[in-house]
């Protein structure tokens, strides 16, 4: 079982970073490129490319605060009804024992507010732990991560909806 857990968790980690800082690059690079084109399209001489780099770097930073957030609810949805290692998560109707086969965002709403204040709280935990004098987006980006793998273990058990079944 600890096999199936770690390898749900691997699976939602690399969905969950490549995704988010995926669509955090695209927005970065998009205002990066908006704002050489309103600028007047100088020269790409290296003090204007170093120039560039810092709007990237800046509004990466910003973007992926945001794309996270959209990301931990879109990869959510991945988690369910894929056998690893012998075993699935199982998401299941409301006051029913009837499994959702294909799950829709509108399904996870629920699932994924008990599941998004359970990683509040394991994140917040980490941070007290920790005690560092200043956090950024990369070190709290770390906590989720870690945060998630225990999450997955307590949502089966604290969320009625959610089942794992052998497969």
């Amino acid at each position: 079982m600890i096999k199936f857990y770690f390898l749900l968790w691997l699976k939602w980690a690399i969905r969950l970073s490549v995704s988010s800082v995926f669509f955090a690059s695209l927005v970065a690079f998009l205002i990066t490129f908006y704002t050489y084109v309103s600028i007047g399209s100088p020269p790409l001489e290296e003090k204007n490319i170093s120039a560039l780099s810092e709007i990237f770097k800046f509004w990466f930073v910003i973007a992926w605060s945001f794309t996270l957030l959209i990301s931990l609810f879109r990869s959510i949805k991945y988690i369910f009804n894929d056998c690893i290692n012998g075993y699935e998560l199982k998401l299941f109707e409301c006051g029913s024992d009837e499994v959702i086969e294909v799950i829709g965002y509108g399904d996870l709403v629920k699932v994924w507010r008990k599941w998004f204040m359970l990683m509040i709280w394991l994140v917040a935990i980490l941070m007290i732990i920790t005690m560092f004098n200043f956090y950024n987006i990369y070190a709290l980006f770390g906590f989720i991560l870690v945060s998630g793998y225990f999450s997955f273990i307590i949502m089966v058990a604290k969320c009625k909806k959610v089942k794992v079944l052998r497969c």
